[in-house]
């Protein structure tokens, strides 16, 4: 035992006597300045990464928002105006993204698609869209839902003009709410009057 300690002690000192004398040698203005740059490289490569990180988070989240954005848009367009033509489905489309853009209502479409109010006549709350209203409704689907969807982006991204710009309101053809008398009518299409 005695014999491996002094090789392990002739080896290893001999190695410390040497790094004490290269410490002593050594530039330290040298290795300060490079591990200050190591540090400010270090700290640059991590800020960095993490403003990639949080870039990247947002952007998911933007994209997340847009798609359930474009669900509800969508959703509302299948199941308020499907039977319509594509200018009377077009037509939803906006009036739901102008309310989106109008203080009175909620900021996001889907809030503005789910939107309930106290309706004191029928002692209950009431969806702003009917369907809304139903515990049950068959899934989109189909060629009327990919309708829906390309319309849906179509309004969301503003690639087509708006017609009925400010128009907040529309009603069934079939029913003639009291609210419409106090309100600017502006256009019929298919089955549904429009109104300011």
């Amino acid at each position: 035992m005695t014999f491996a300690l002094a090789l392990v002690l002739g080896t290893v000192v001999p190695m410390l006597w040497k790094l004490r004398l290269l410490w002593y040698r050594l530039d330290k203005a040298a290795l300060a300045f490079g591990l200050f740059f190591a540090l400010v490289v270090g700290l640059l490569v991590s800020g960095a990464a993490a403003v990639f990180t949080q870039r990247d988070a947002q952007q998911a989240a933007v994209r997340e928002s847009q798609a359930r954005s474009l669900d509800c848009l969508a959703r509302n367009i299948y199941y308020e105006a499907r039977g319509e033509s594509p200018a009377g489905q077009y037509a939803v489309a906006e009036v739901t993204m102008n309310r989106t853009a109008s203080a009175l209502y909620p900021r996001t479409v889907c809030e503005v698609v789910y939107q309930k109010n106290w309706d004191p006549l029928r002692n209950r709350y009431v969806g702003a869209f009917s369907w809304t209203e139903f515990d049950a409704l068959d899934a989109p689907s189909g060629q009327a839902w990919r309708r829906a969807l390309k319309i849906a982006e179509d309004v969301y991204y503003r690639r087509r003009a708006p017609e009925l710009p400010g128009v907040l309101f529309y009603h069934a053809t079939y029913v003639e709410p009291a609210w419409s008398k106090e309100r600017e009518r502006v256009a019929q299409i298919g089955r549904h009057v429009f109104y300011r």
